[in-house]
Order: C-alpha cells, then sequence, then structure tokens
C-alpha cells in the first residue's frame, strides 16, 4: 500500500466491487452478507492485554436514526445498506494496517499500531490516509450506487487521537468474550467526533505532531472549542484540528487540500 497517493489500480478496484454490488441492492434481498472477518496479529488470553503506541479511528454516520426502519422492507434495505458501507470500509481500515475492533452499529472503531502496514509506517500517516480513501470511496463510488438505487446517500464523520492503549480480551470463557482498547487515546478518539461535521476528519494534538510536515499544512485549528481535555502535566488544553486534505484521483497526486 502507497500511504502518499491513492494509485489508479486501487480506485478501479474499489469501482469494481461497488458495480457487483449494485444488483444486489436494488434487489432487496432478504438474506444478510457476512462481512469480512477481521484478522487477529496474535491471540491474547482471556483477562490479558498488551500495550502498544497506536492511532486510534471512530468512525460514525451522521443521523443514522433518522431512516426509517420500521417495516420489515425498511429493515432490509438498512442491513444491505450498512452491509454495503461496513464491508467497504473495513476492507480500506485493513488494506492501510488497521484492525476493526469493534462495530458498533453506526460506526467502527479502527486502531493501526506504530510500526504495522505493509509496507511499515507510523499509525498515524497510515489512519489519516485510510480515513481519506474511506471518504474518497464513500463519495464517489458508495454513494452514487445508493442514490442511483433511490437509497439515501451516507455521510459520515472521522475522529483520530494517538498515544498509548491497552488491547485486552475480556468476557467470560466459552460465552462470551471480546476484544477492548483501554486508554484515554480510544476515549478522546471518541470524544473528537462531537466536533466533527459530516464527511470531515478531526484529529487530536498527538496526531498533529507526528505527521508529515506537508501534511500538517493541510489542517486548520479548530478555535473556540472547550473540548474538557487537557495535558496533564502542563494543563494546557488538549487542540483539535480538521485534517482538510483529499485524494485527487485524476492526478494520482498526494493528499490535497
Amino acid at each position: 500500500m502507497n500511504y502518499e497517493i491513492l494509485p489508479n489500480t486501487y480506485w478501479e478496484e474499489q469501482i469494481q466491487r461497488m458495480g457487483d454490488v449494485l444488483q444486489k441492492i436494488r434487489d432487496r434481498a432478504q438474506s444478510v452478507v457476512t462481512g469480512r472477518e477481521v484478522p487477529e496479529d496474535e491471540v491474547l488470553l482471556l483477562g490479558t492485554g498488551r500495550r502498544l503506541p497506536m492511532a486510534v479511528l471512530f468512525l460514525d454516520i451522521c443521523n443514522f436514526s433518522s431512516r426509517p426502519s420500521a417495516s420489515a422492507e425498511e429493515q432490509a434495505l438498512v442491513v444491505h445498506t450498512f452491509n454495503l458501507f461496513f464491508t467497504e470500509m473495513i476492507r480500506i481500515a485493513e488494506d492501510y494496517g488497521g484492525t476493526v475492533e469493534k462495530n458498533t452499529g453506526d460506526g467502527l472503531m479502527v486502531y493501526f499500531e506504530d510500526g504495522g502496514g505493509d509496507p511499515p509506517e507510523d499509525g498515524c500517516k497510515r489512519a489519516i490516509a485510510a480515513a481519506a480513501t474511506m471518504l474518497h470511496a464513500n463519495e464517489k463510488a458508495i454513494n452514487p450506487v445508493l442514490t442511483s438505487s433511490g437509497i439515501a446517500e451516507i455521510n459520515f464523520r472521522v475522529g483520530i487521537d494517538h498515544g498509548q492503549v491497552t488491547i485486552a480480551e475480556v468476557g467470560a470463557a466459552r460465552r462470551f468474550r471480546s476484544r477492548v482498547a483501554i486508554g484515554s487515546t480510544a476515549n478522546v478518539a471518541s470524544k473528537i467526533l462531537e466536533v466533527a461535521g459530516p464527511n470531515e476528519i478531526v484529529i487530536g494534538d498527538q496526531v498533529y505532531q507526528r505527521l508529515p510536515r506537508e501534511w500538517s499544512q493541510q489542517l486548520a485549528h479548530l478555535h473556540l472549542l472547550q473540548t474538557g481535555w487537557a495535558y496533564v502535566k502542563t494543563g494546557a488544553p488538549y487542540a483539535f484540528y480538521k485534517f482538510t486534505g483529499r485524494w485527487n484521483t485524476q492526478t494520482q497526486s498526494r493528499l490535497n487540500g
């Protein structure tokens, strides 16, 4: 994966996938299509965890509750619409070396370990490149499929922060178990969504500090935000930034502001 550009070959594969599912959306099939299985880098024993530096990305669909879902037909439509959307979002996250920790119903939580990906790269750079690809795929591929089928478009927002996070396996043996991300980084990434608008990427100060110079020039500081977060040692406010860079597939250029 190239984190500096969005290759035409990668984009063409996305377009092909959208075309393949168009008929399924139009048919309003009643069966539920299972999404991709998220691979695990290593098996965690129940009640244990590993602490790693990583970027945590939260994705949240805007106005999820406003979609009609009373009748069986409406519920089936929501299922297939979201299956289309989340299958592609998960695929993109994994392509950029991310691990999907959970699906929240109307969103995703993904973490990008530092030094992960192929080739290995900083978690923040991969997380932002993945978020930009998600927005691009949604605008240029997913939403055109939905509108051509008379289905409301999907808009979403992204929050990203970076820090030390403990990934743990919790639950009851032989009954229910799941992975959780523990630490303030995940909490902040989730809270960032509160100040992000539709189709916006908002990042925490720790992500900003780790961005390449040319990428950091594409940030607009979100002034006058009372985030409620501050650095423990200094008491200084923890700044949030809006990332405005987007892919330009016509020129295969780097992220453009």
